[in-house]
């Protein structure tokens, strides 16, 4: 019996032939507005093989891509990880501008296939299933370094990305940066200028940075002023000895 995967393609790649002039002329107009900036390599053919490669010639690489997802949900359930993130590579070279994609191939590989390297009951080794953990970390963060040089312009990637290094590789300084960039956007949450300073002032040597920064949002008024806000800044206070004149009230909000 033929695999359904191929059976898709197939029809993915015999319906693209038919409207293969249109997409040629598409792919240029979207090309220069920035809407597909991977190209077509003869490495990507050796990962999805020929019938997928000619479906992304023919203009379908958001349905193969899809296919190609469902397909790495499956290898998830299996907990086959490596294989998952293979896929995970293939899916985000084909669509390297859905945030989503990254997104999620990196909380997988940071979060579940860590755990499930740490909690590897076939590792007798203590040293190297942590060893095998941090490289799942890395292996999430090379996701989010990769989306983030694909989508410059969101701040959802780099949150993403301050939100790891701070809860996975306790990188606070990283964390700091990454977060303060995502609030640089215009429509970024508010919360994210709140963490990049929390996370600054666990950052030696930028507690004052840290105290300019978070002492500038609590002056903004009672919004900002939440608990971990005023809490930080009375820390910052103390270790940088900052007068009393000029310290905060301690009234935060409920």
């Amino acid at each position: 019996m033929i695999p359904r995967r191929t059976i898709a393609i197939a029809l993915v790649v015999l319906f693209g032939a038919a409207k293969m002039p249109f997409e040629i002329s598409l792919n240029e107009a979207q090309r220069s507005a920035q809407l597909r900036s991977a190209a077509l390599t003869l490495d990507l053919r050796e990962k999805i093989g020929q019938m997928g490669f000619l479906a992304a010639l023919s203009g379908f690489r958001s349905p193969l891509a899809a296919i190609l997802w469902i397909e790495a949900h499956n290898a998830w359930e299996k907990t086959e990880w490596g294989r998952m993130a293979g896929i995970f590579d293939t899916v985000t070279t084909l669509q390297p501008r859905s945030m989503t994609y990254w997104d999620m191939a990196a909380w997988h590989m940071a979060w579940n296939a860590s755990v499930a390297a740490l909690e590897d009951k076939t590792q007798p080794s203590e040293a190297l299933r942590i060893r095998n953990q941090r490289q799942y970390f890395q292996l999430g963060k090379d996701f989010l370094d990769r989306g983030i040089r694909n989508n410059p312009d969101n701040y959802l990637l780099y949150e993403r990305l301050g939100v790891l290094l701070r809860d996975k590789l306790e990188d606070h300084c990283g964390a700091a940066d990454a977060f303060a960039k995502a609030a640089s956007f215009e429509k970024s949450p508010p919360y994210l200028a709140r963490f990049a300073g929390y996370e600054m002032a666990k950052c030696e040597g930028r507690e004052k940075e840290a105290y300019d920064r978070l002492r500038t949002l609590y002056d903004k008024g009672e919004a900002q002023r939440l608990p971990t806000l005023i809490t930080t800044l009375q820390e910052l206070e103390k270790k940088l000895d900052v007068p009393e004149a000029d310290r905060i009230k301690s009234e935060s909000k409920n």
